[in-house]
């Protein structure tokens, strides 16, 4: 006869053998094709804006935005790179690294003031990418820019 405790012991055990592959599953990283269901799930959402496709071109410059953009909105910025027309010349761009050098923080360009404005910590740079007001203490790293045809390029 099976004593109540021994009977107990084995229903635990097969009560936690049964849960473990639930438990297991549940913990599982997304797989390639759910991730890639959420992806497609997110392109047709109007209300997510799609991130651009950045092209390479053969002399390693990336092609980050259009001469109609720059012109409309007097800057284009990316994650890795933003570009504003030099103050001084006009038919000049000037392309930074938009990443403040004091903790790391987007900085925004300022079109009226011609300078970009770190929000965490008030830093402040020139369109050039040295600093105007710290606490950073390095300029953001410059870029080489230029507009072929109709679209801006930076090398990144």
């Amino acid at each position: 006869m099976i004593k109540r405790r021994s009977f107990l012991t084995y229903f635990s055990l097969g009560w936690l053998t049964t849960c473990f592959p639930v438990v297991l599953a549940a913990c599982a990283p997304k797989s390639a094709t759910q991730a890639n269901d959420n992806a497609d799930a997110l392109a047709t959402d109007p209300n997510i804006p799609a991130t651009p496709v950045l092209k390479k071109t053969a002399d390693g410059f990336t092609i980050i935005g259009s001469v109609a953009e720059l012109e409309k909105a007097g800057y284009l910025q990316i994650k890795v790179a933003a570009v504003s027309k030099d103050p001084t010349n006009p038919k000049k761009l000037i392309a930074v690294n938009p990443k403040c050098t004091h903790l790391g923080c987007d900085v925004k360009w300022i079109p009226e003031e011609k300078k970009y404005d770190c929000p965490c910590h008030d830093s402040e740079f020139a369109a050039d990418g040295k600093v105007l007001k710290g606490p950073a203490t390095k300029s953001l790293a410059t870029y080489p820019a230029k507009i072929v045809g109709t679209q801006v390029l930076v090398k990144i």
